[in-house]
């Protein structure tokens, strides 16, 4: 266990598996694979409606019937109803990798050639196949179709070109057509009975006729690639959409025959799957870019365009940064899109513009990949003047400029922020001011300049008159940042040299060396300490102030990614390409917690709340959030769940957040149960604060104010809570109560006869005395004073309500005083002097003092007349107010050396 646990994964959209589409009542909904796990969306919005279970494999294939979802990944087909996993099915022996519903069955087929079908009605009891088909051994199926009207009949497609049809009832083929050299990779029955269109690698489509196995029309892709998906629309429009592996969208004209539109950047990446809505000129689109788009066809020349669609990062996130006090993050990939994601809901998550991309990238016929500004290597945000100007800063790779954002209209902004120097170099850093006016930026050649956010125009560099060169550094800048008042501007240099400058008026003020080269720089403005990363693989931390050297970190054994402060300053997280992510105390100048991930950590930033931690990682398309445990349980010692200089293995997050994602070495071979027992232990166990009580100090209870305080207060608080009126008597009774007739007309109600063992309660003397020892408070309470240890009876006060303890503590009024018992054995005595010799205790030791202090007062309040009518009642009431006394004493006198000591210093600093 460690300080961050695994939480979600988000940015995922889905992947390269074939989508099932279904229709539910008048929505559509679509289930897409997102790697181990599978999510539905609405068509209707693209909105996200569920999240399914992380699963031990990559999903390789999906279906869909209603509630039910089947996810074929690895050996085995999981069957869930919703989000739950009813069933797994697992007679394959090889991987399946494709799955068909077919009426009240589904198909599925693995790389060897099996075949099963499996009944997914009343799944409980049908855990086996009811059928099993060998295909050829020499025949590879790529893809498996039913087509229209066909009864109990597929269709099989092959790598080697060929086609089959097979009769699942009987387990016989049917027939073999002639089939195409090249390998099919999809096939889709159309509108017209008996026809269907086969896609094959060498990017032809050919419309053939089954039932007399000749073709029909034959097309072929202009682009190079295999045509990986095929729809036919059914509105009454005869076209044809096919998808290519380069992400172009083609619309074949059946009729004409002949292309009508082509869609070029329809997709980053391969086409997945294609699927016309039915009845609707609307089709959905698919691709391993990790997005989904709609396309409608409702213009006059009869060309689609993109009427929505969800996406993520088609390549890795290289920096990313929290925004919006946590609510959003800001993420740039090598796919030169830059993002917005919400931590809270997914579809508020966007792409920023840069401004008519899709139309530049039209008329000049280029992609727009080619148009779009190039990947982001690092950028500043200020939230202070978002709805001002532009208040974010990127430096691009390989390039000259910074560009600013505006992401109040999430756009590019109007200014392009370009260093007055006739040395042209790369922009390597930038940050901006405290003020959210000034943004820096410093390029790869050692030049240092200022510039105006609001006009764009420049206001001056910074140049070290002491060096070779009129600039800031003799070689690159690694990194820039301003401090908290706009007085100072840190700077560091590759070759190892950091330098403090005047912000206004641009001077160097001071210089420290390092010793070896800077790759990063991070600077912290609460507390003013720099933390520099070298090629040594050692963080060292700088006092600004002081200009010293105050800490240095070892522990990784490769490369340093990314290093981040948090809010208070009190921690430093770092993360290396070895795999860990670390966690540094600065104030104790000690490791925490260390983490290893089996994908290296690309970049990380932690929330300003500190309760979630954002991690990109090597060749990972989304981004991976971690819950800060310490911000949510009650510990306040890192030592109870931080790792020290231990390193922990755990998992990432998954896609959906339902499961524990994280997992110790120690425990991974222990059994499920055994590992759940512990968990729901671990839970449950208290945590312990400190090893023993520190010498003339209290502990407190760590319990809400208002839970103590309301007992000090319960009397005001229920003269304020008493209604207004009284209640009403009902008008008319109720047939089933049984009432009395009066002559007044009042309904009075018929008192139910006492049971038996009411009436011996009643008239029994010692009825009050067998309600005493029943009672969990008293039975608490007795036993923990047999063992002297009243942890137990503490942690059951603290777990009642105000009115509760109240109520159990007047329980024990003595009602009749005449009574000839004798005192010593009347049985509320008994407990009233264990109840003291408890306060007695607790206040000895000093332990939860607020809490006990309440219940006191409350105690006082309502059994004070008894103890001072009973002598041995005095008697403990006399210990308990010398124990009061002592430790009340003993706080009073820390109390004034601490006044002492504050008025001390407060004079000496004039």
């Amino acid at each position: 266990m460690g300080i961050f646990e695994a939480f979600r994964a988000i940015g995922y959209i889905t992947s390269s598996v074939p989508f099932s589409v279904q229709r539910l009542g008048t929505e559509t909904f679509v289930t897409v694979s997102v790697g181990k796990s599978w999510q539905i969306y609405n068509c209707a919005k693209l909105n996200l409606v569920l999240g399914g279970p992380q699963l031990a494999k990559k999903i390789q294939a999906l279906a869909s019937y209603r509630d039910y979802t089947f996810a074929a990944y690895g050996n085995d087909i999981g069957v869930f109803k919703r989000a739950h996993q009813v069933a797994t099915w697992s007679k394959h022996n090889a991987k399946v990798n494709l799955l068909l519903l077919f009426g009240e069955h589904i198909l599925s087929v693995d790389v060897e050639g099996n075949m099963f079908i499996w009944a997914f009605k009343g799944i409980e009891d049908n855990l086996s196949p009811v059928g099993h088909i060998l295909l050829d051994s020499e025949f590879k199926p790529s893809c498996i179709m039913h087509p229209d009207t066909y009864l109990n009949k597929v269709i099989l497609g092959g790598q080697d070109g060929s086609l089959q049809l097979w009769n699942i009832s009987t387990k016989k083929k049917l027939y073999e057509f002639k089939g195409w050299k090249s390998s099919i990779h999809c096939c889709v029955s159309s509108p017209a009975l008996d026809v269907i269109a086969v896609g094959c690698a060498d990017g032809k489509i050919h419309v053939h006729d089954i039932r007399f196995d000749e073709e029909k029309i034959s097309f072929s892709q202009s682009t190079r690639g295999a045509v990986t998906s095929l729809s036919f629309r059914t509105d009454g429009q005869p076209l044809l959409a096919s998808g290519s592996s380069s992400g172009v969208i083609s619309i074949w004209n059946l009729e004409k025959r002949r292309l009508q539109s082509v869609i070029r950047d329809a997709h980053d990446s391969s086409v997945i799957s294609l699927h016309f809505f039915a009845n609707e000129p609307v089709l959905m689109s698919t691709s391993a870019d990790n997005s989904i788009k709609m396309w409608i066809f409702d213009t006059t020349d009869g060309d689609p365009r993109l009427l929505r669609f969800r996406s993520g990062h088609s390549a890795p996130p290289l920096c990313i940064k929290f925004y919006a006090n946590g609510r959003h993050i800001l993420s740039a990939g090598q796919d030169r899109a830059f993002r917005l994601f919400s931590v809270i809901q997914d579809q508020q998550s966007r792409e920023l513009s840069q401004r008519h991309v899709t139309k530049r990238a039209k008329k000049l016929k280029l992609k727009e990949e080619e148009i779009k500004l190039k990947p982001v290597i690092a950028f500043d945000v200020a939230e202070i003047r978002e709805r001002d100007w532009s208040n974010v800063v990127t430096c691009h790779m390989d390039t000259p400029h910074a560009y600013v954002w505006r992401l109040q209209n999430f756009v590019l902004g109007e200014h392009i922020l370009t260093p007055t120097t006739d040395i042209q170099a790369p922009v390597k850093a930038c940050a901006i001011s405290t003020c959210g006016n000034f943004a820096i930026v410093g390029t790869a050649a050692g030049w240092i300049e200022k510039f105006n956010l609001q006009s764009g125009m420049s206001r001056g560099s910074y140049v070290d008159v002491l060096g070779k060169r009129n600039l800031a550094h003799d070689g690159e800048v690694v990194g820039v940042a301003c401090d908290s008042t706009n007085s100072l501007m840190i700077s560091a240099g590759y070759n190892g040299d950091i330098k403090v400058w005047s912000f206004k008026r641009r001077e160097m003020k001071s210089k420290l060396e390092v010793g070896c080269n800077v790759v990063k720089i991070i600077y912290n403005r609460s507390n003013g300490l720099l933390a520099t990363v070298t090629d040594d693989l050692i963080i060292r931390i700088f006092d600004i102030v002081a200009l010293k050297l105050v800490r240095k970190f070892e522990g990784h054994t490769d490369r340093i990614t990314d290093i981040c402060f948090s809010e208070d300053g009190k921690w430093l997280m770092s993360s290396s390409m070895d795999g860990t992510l670390r966690i540094w105390d600065v104030i104790l100048a000690r490791q925490i917690d260390a983490i290893h991930v089996d994908v290296s950590i690309t970049a990380l930033s932690l929330s300003p709340n500190m309760d979630v931690l954002a991690t990109s990682h090597v060749d990972q398309n989304g981004v991976y959030l971690w819950v800060n445990q310490a911000m949510f349980s009650g510990a306040t010692n890192i030592d109870s769940y931080g790792s020290g200089n231990q390193v922990v293995n755990v998992k990432l997050p998954s896609i959906s957040s339902g499961k524990e994602a994280s997992t110790d070495d120690a425990d991974s071979d222990k059994p499920a149960l055994a590992q759940a027992q512990t968990q729901t232990q671990t839970q449950t166990q208290p945590i312990t604060l400190l090893d023993k009580q520190i010498t003339d100090l209290v502990t407190l209870s760590l319990l809400p104010k208002s839970q103590w305080q309301s007992l000090i207060n319960l009397d005001i608080i229920k003269e304020r809570n008493k209604p207004i009126e009284p209640p009403k008597k009902p008008e008319k009774a109720p047939f089933f109560l049984p009432s009395i007739p009066s002559f007044s007309g009042e309904i009075v109600f018929k008192a139910s006869e006492p049971t038996d063992e009411e009436k011996l309660i009643q008239d029994d003397k010692f009825g009050k005395v067998m309600d005493l020892q029943s009672s969990l408070f008293v039975q608490f309470l007795q036993t923990s004073d047999e063992m002297k240890n009243f942890e137990a009876f503490t942690d059951y006060l603290k777990s009642l309500s105000s009115s509760t303890l109240d109520v159990e503590l007047r329980m024990l009024l003595i009602i009749d005083d005449e009574d000839d018992q004798e005192p010593e054995k009347r049985p509320e005595l008994i407990i009233l002097e264990r109840l003291l010799d408890y306060f007695i205790h607790e206040i000895s030791h000093r332990n939860n003092f607020e809490f006990i202090q309440a219940l006191i007062r409350l105690f006082l309040k309502i059994h004070g007349e008894t103890i001072r009518r009973q002598s041995k009642l005095q008697a403990k009431a006399q210990k308990l107010l010398e124990a009061q006394s002592g430790v009340w004493q003993k706080l009073d006198g820390l109390f004034q050396s601490t006044r002492c000591m504050v008025t001390f210093l407060s004079n000496s600093q004039f």
